[in-house]
C-alpha cells in the first residue's frame, strides 16, 4: 500500500517502571541451568538482553496503552473529539472480550463516533495499524487515527521460570521456551492526520509491501503465559522471508542499502538483528537497538525504537526511515516513513 496524504502527527512511549536484570532470571533458573548444563549467561551472550520491564502489579495493558495515549494527545494537543479510529495492536489483552481498544477508547473519553477495534498479527500488528488508518485517512473516510499498543511480559516470564524450575525440565523444554524469557514490557502511542490539516508537518507515512510464508505458521504458538518456539528454524525461515520482502521493497519502493537513512527494526534478539542486517547487507550503524535493554517488546517494539531514535536525536527532518518487521505465522512489512 502506498500513502501520499498521511502525516505521521505524533509518537510517544512510556517505560515500564520496574527493571528486570536477565541476572535476576537466570538466578531463578541457576538449578536448572547447572543440571543440564547450560550456560549461565545465555540471556546475555547469546540473546544480548541485559534487562526487560515490567510495570507494576495490577497494571492491565489497556492502563498502559491509555497512558501512551494520553501522552501523545497532551503533546500533539488533538481534540480527542476529531478522532475517527482507534486501533489498538497490542498481542496482550485485559480479556477475550471486550477488545482493549473498547476499553481505552472509554479511559479516553473518545466520541460515540470513533471506530475503535483490535488488531492482532503478532508482532506486525502495529505496522498493519498504520496501513489501514492510513487506508482510511487516504480516502477521506476520517482525519485522525490513534494506534496505540500496551504490552507486559510479566505473567508470562514468571510462568515460564516456575515451569522451567521443575525437576522433570529437560534441554527440549528449556530451547522451546527460551524465547518467552526475552518478553519485555512497554506501551507506545501513535497519532496519524490528514496531512492537509498539518501543514506544518513533514512527517509522513508512505506505506510499505508485506509478504507471507504461512507453510510456517507452526514454528512460534503462543498464549498468555505460555509460549513454544522453533528458535533455529523460525530464524531461518524469518530471514528468507525478509529476504524476499525486501526484494519487493527495492522495486515497489526504491530502496537501497544506501538510499535508507534510519533502521527500525523489530528486535527480538542480538542474534536475530545481526543475522537480519547481514542477509541483507545493511549497515548496523543505521539502526538503533533498543534490545539489550527492554527485550522484544512485541508489536511495540518498532514504535517504541522509533520514538527513542527521536529522543536521542537519531532522526533528522528529510531522512528515509524502514520500519521492518516480521511476525510469526510467518508475515513481514516493510514500511517507510520520511521524517
Amino acid at each position: 500500500m502506498r500513502f501520499e496524504k498521511v502525516a505521521l502527527l505524533g509518537l510517544e512511549c512510556v517505560d515500564a517502571p520496574e527493571v528486570i536484570p536477565s541476572s535476576a532470571i537466570v538466578q531463578q533458573l541457576s538449578g536448572t541451568f547447572d543440571r543440564l548444563g547450560i550456560r549461565q549467561d545465555l540471556l546475555e551472550s547469546v540473546a544480548g538482553i541485559r534487562s526487560r520491564r515490567f510495570w507494576k502489579e495490577g497494571t492491565m495493558p489497556s492502563d498502559a496503552a491509555t497512558m501512551a495515549a494520553e501522552k501523545v494527545l497532551g503533546v500533539t494537543q488533538v481534540d480527542r473529539d476529531r478522532i475517527g479510529l482507534l486501533i489498538n495492536s497490542s498481542v496482550c489483552r485485559d480479556y477475550l472480550e471486550p477488545s482493549t481498544a473498547c476499553l481505552v477508547h472509554g479511559n479516553l473519553g473518545l466520541p460515540a463516533g470513533c471506530l475503535n477495534y483490535d488488531l492482532g498479527n503478532a508482532c506486525l500488528a502495529f505496522l498493519n495499524s498504520m496501513e489501514m488508518a492510513s487506508a482510511m485517512i487516504e480516502a477521506g473516510s476520517i482525519d485522525y487515527a490513534l494506534i496505540v499498543d500496551g504490552e507486559s511480559s510479566r505473567s508470562i516470564t514468571e510462568a515460564t521460570v516456575k515451569r522451567l524450575q521443575a525437576e522433570e525440565t529437560t534441554l527440549e523444554d528449556v530451547h522451546s521456551q527460551f524465547a518467552s524469557l526475552t518478553l519485555g514490557s512497554g506501551a507506545v502511542a501513535m497519532i496519524l492526520a490528514r496531512a492537509d490539516l498539518h501543514p506544518e508537518c513533514t512527517h509522513r507515512f508512505l506505506g510499505g509491501v508485506s509478504l507471507a510464508a504461512t507453510e510456517h505458521r507452526n514454528l512460534c504458538r503462543g498464549v498468555m503465559d505460555w509460549m513454544v518456539t522453533n528458535t533455529k528454524k523460525l530464524l531461518g525461515a524469518g530471514i528468507e522471508l525478509a529476504s524476499k520482502t525486501w526484494c519487493l521493497a527495492q522495486s515497489e519502493l526504491g530502496w537501497s542499502c544506501e538510499a535508507l537513512d534510519v533502521l527500525i527494526l523489530h528486535q527480538v534478539s542480538q542474534v536475530h538483528t545481526a543475522s537480519l542486517l547481514q542477509a541483507l547487507g545493511l549497515d548496523p550503524d543505521r539502526a538503533l537497538l533498543t534490545f539489550p535493554e527492554f527485550g522484544n517488546v512485541g508489536p511495540a517494539s518498532v514504535p517504541m525504537a522509533l520514538a527513542k531514535a527521536l529522543e536521542v536525536g537519531k532522526i533528522d527532518t528529510g531522512q528515509r526511515i524502514a520500519l521492518m518487521g516480521i511476525g510469526s505465522g510467518l508475515n513481514c512489512t516493510f514500511s517507510e516513513v520520511v521524517w
